[in-house]
Parts: structure tokens; sequence; C-alpha cells
């Protein structure tokens, strides 16, 4: 790992990532999770570039076409718990997009691992309980740190660890007040 500007870059960016993730695992509503979550993406996608991890930044590529998905389905169809056929369609298309995009970026073994998160997150966010985004923030945090190691992003290794945090923070917060 050498302190280039590009290196020092993609911590910036890597950073302010972070940022708006951990905000959304504190978001109460699904549209705020999506919106804090394509921001981040897009920061997460220039850090992708100056780590030149390419499946990563494939990867939030996806994301972000997955989020807007469920932001406009939610807004023409309304907020709603019940999961219908479109909603399946929908799932398997972004998880087909997903392997697609892997053909053209695949460098190794390791480098599947943003394929994996992406397929768990687009789960997490397809099933519509802020609840289960929450708690399969756990297994992602660690597939992240992993990943991180494995592209040598040292803020990411620390954030993801807090990120992670977080999330099994609002996890248990959450089902505190669903108790009460």
């Amino acid at each position: 790992m050498e302190l280039s500007l590009e290196y020092i870059l993609s911590q910036v960016f890597v950073i302010v990532s972070y940022f708006l993730l951990v905000l959304s695992y504190q978001a109460k509503s699904r549209k705020n999770i999506l919106v804090l979550s394509n921001i981040s993406l897009v920061a997460n996608g220039i850090a992708y570039i100056f780590l030149q991890a390419y499946t990563g930044l494939a990867m939030c590529f996806v994301a972000i076409l997955r989020n807007i998905i469920f932001l406009i389905d939610e807004k023409i169809n309304g907020k709603t718990e019940k999961i219908e056929k479109k909603d399946i369609v929908i799932l398997a298309v972004l998880y087909l997009i997903s392997v697609i995009s892997t053909i053209f970026t695949y460098d190794g073994i390791l480098s599947l691992i943003p394929v994996v998160i992406t397929m768990i997150y687009t789960y997490s966010v397809w099933q519509k309980k802020t609840s289960v985004y929450k708690l399969l923030g756990l297994p992602m945090g660690i597939l992240w740190i992993t990943y991180n190691i494995y592209i040598m992003s040292i803020f990411g290794i620390i954030l993801e660890t807090i990120l992670t945090i977080s999330a099994t923070y609002g996890y248990f917060k959450e089902k505190k007040i669903s108790k009460n």
C-alpha cells in the first residue's frame, strides 16, 4: 500500500460514505434509509475508483439502481409490508444484474465479497422491515471488513467496525421500542 494522493482521496470518500451509512442505520423510515444509502454509495463508488476495486464499484451501481427502483415502487404503489409477485421479480432481476456485473469485474475469489454483500443488502431492504435491515447489517459488516482488508482500505476496516456496532445498536434499539 502506497500512501499516494489517490489512496488518501479514497480514504476521504470512505469516511464520507461510512458517516452516511451510520446515519442510515439510525433512520426510521425505509425511504430515508434508501436515500442516505444512495448518497453513501456515490461516495463509496468514488473511493473504489481510487482503490481500483472494480467489483465494489460495479456493486455500487447495482445498489444505486436497486434503491431507485425501490423508491419509485414505494412512491407508485405506496408503503406496504406485503410482498407481491412484482417484488419477487424485482429481487430476481437485481440478483441477475449483480451476477452479470461480476463477469466484467471478477478479480479473484475475494472480489466476489461485494456481490454477496450486495445480494444480502438487496434482500434486507427488499423485504421492507427496518429491523431485518438492521439485523443483516451484522453479517454484512463482517464481510465488508474482510473486503476492506483485501483492498487495503484502512479507514474502511475501522469505519466498518463502527458501522457494525451502529447497526447492532440500531437493531436492539428498534427491538426495545417494539417491545414497549
